[in-house]
């Protein structure tokens, strides 16, 4: 079985507007705030506490997770969510804007 992925427009104001973008991992409201996770983790801040903070997604960067720990060992270890303990949504990108 598959969650929908969508969003849901809640609330406008302006050119304001306040939404929800639904995933299998589950919500992330918009505008969001995403904390960079580059290499898996969030520097010196525990998963509990970013769940605490309100936080709904983490960023990764997939160049850094394949330069270390590297695919492989991220798939041994049981997926990304499991390597980070992150049950909630994730957002990688390859960092290739800069």
């Amino acid at each position: 079985m598959t969650t929908p992925f969508g969003f849901t427009l809640r609330q406008t104001d302006a050119g304001a507007r306040l939404g929800e973008i639904t995933t299998a991992r589950g919500k992330i409201r918009t505008p969001a705030f995403m904390p960079v996770g580059t290499a898996g983790t969030v520097k010196a801040v525990y998963c509990d506490q970013l769940e605490a903070a309100g936080v709904d997604i983490v960023l990764g960067n997939t160049y850094h997770l394949m330069l270390r720990p590297g695919a492989e060992r991220i798939a041994r270890l049981g997926g990304l969510h499991a390597f980070m303990g992150w049950n909630k949504p994730i957002l990688t990108d390859s960092g290739g804007f800069r």
